[in-house]
């Protein structure tokens, strides 16, 4: 039963699906996983599948940037986080972006990541499940055929790149974890567990400013629309009609130039030493990690995480193995600070570490979001 307050759409049947696949993903699988658990649930459901299989990085985002869409119902992504990350910037680059955003997308788990597939698991209500389990959950809730409205970020970088992101940003400790683990991707899931084992072995401080806008204080803009048919904007408040060029991307209201300072009802962190900084939007950034329990797909915030230096590697693991049952903030731990917010920037002192967009890496450099 979806739950209350959410407006709903529902696929035609019988409904035609592109099918995004890697077959590289997680521990290399997709494909045999899809022919055996998928394909044979979708012809139950009626859905007809066209197979693309990606044979190198920016295939996906190339193919549904310049591809004509109207023969699908629906665009479905078998893969990690990585995948759909390209599936929706591709998206955002073309000129009918406002049209090509409306197709409904979905996630079925076939990397070691899986995010946004655990979370979406989360908010039906399912059992936390993986693997096959997940699979199964995921493609179901595609044979039921219902959509709803998901926020995405909009995030800047110093350089001038502009990214659409649905899961989150990182830097430090997790991003670490998140690339240094990627020669064990054959492992599946435990890279991660592998990966933050050896991160914690040589744990790093990172410098530079965070600052934030936090949901309590906006100043001259409009709160969050509840209303479910309201449009939706990209976490963006709607511009009056007739300000914008046709084709133009969605302004980014909240924010002022990377090179101006925040405006003054911001908030800036006092400390600037940081193990981690992460800005999540979904309840889970990994299938085991129940990171954001009070996210939703649509709430119009960002759920903003840093972890002041200081923090004992003993603390940190705690708070890791306790993130597995989304209990981490109840340990108290005063390094550890949790708000929700609209806006966030963050400007490192130097270019060291990396940082992570929807667990794809990023140079690191000054940006907001």
């Amino acid at each position: 039963c979806p739950p209350p307050g959410d407006s709903y759409g529902v696929l035609p049947r019988p409904c035609h699906a592109l099918v995004l696949l890697n077959p590289q993903s997680g521990s290399g699988r997709a494909l045999e996983d899809f022919q055996a658990v998928v394909q044979p649930m979708l012809a139950e459901a009626d859905i007809a599948t066209t197979v693309f299989v990606t044979e190198r990085a920016h295939h996906a985002h190339e193919k549904v940037r310049d591809e004509d869409l109207s023969q699908w119902d629906t665009l479905v992504v078998m893969s990690g986080d990585g995948l759909l990350f390209e599936v929706v910037n591709g998206l955002m680059e073309r000129p009918d972006w406002k049209e090509a955003m409306k197709k409904p997308l979905c996630i079925l788990p076939g990397g070691s990541g899986n995010a946004l597939a655990a979370s979406i698991n989360y908010y039906a209500g399912y059992d936390h499940v993986a693997k096959k389990k997940l699979l199964t959950n995921c493609t179901f809730i595609l044979c039921k055929g219902l959509y709803t409205q998901m926020d995405l970020v909009s995030l800047s970088t110093a350089s001038g790149k502009r990214f659409f992101s649905f899961l989150g940003f990182g830097w430090g400790f997790i991003s670490d974890v998140d690339i240094d683990s990627e020669k064990y991707r054959w492992l599946g899931s435990a890279r991660f567990t592998l990966g933050t084992l050896q991160c914690l072995a040589k744990l790093r401080v990172y410098q530079g400013r965070l600052s934030y806008l936090p949901i309590a204080t906006e100043q001259g803009s409009s709160p969050a629309p509840q209303d479910p048919h309201a449009p939706v904007t990209n976490g963006h408040i709607p511009q009056p009609a007739g300000t914008e060029a046709p084709g133009s991307l969605p302004p980014d209201s909240l924010l002022v130039p990377l090179g101006q300072p925040v405006p003054a009802h911001w908030t800036v962190v006092p400390e600037e030493e940081f193990v981690l900084v992460y800005a999540i939007y979904q309840s889970h950034l990994g299938t085991n990690l129940l990171m954001a329990p009070a996210a939703r797909l649509h709430d119009g915030c960002i759920h903003l995480f840093y972890m002041k230096a200081g923090i004992s590697r003993v603390t940190l693991l705690k708070l890791f193995l306790a993130m597995s049952r989304g209990t981490h903030l109840d340990l108290n731990c005063p390094h550890l600070c949790y708000v929700p917010v609209r806006a966030f920037r963050l400007e490192p002192r130097v270019a060291a570490g990396i940082m992570t967009v929807d667990g794809e890496a990023l140079a690191c450099e000054p940006v907001q979001g």
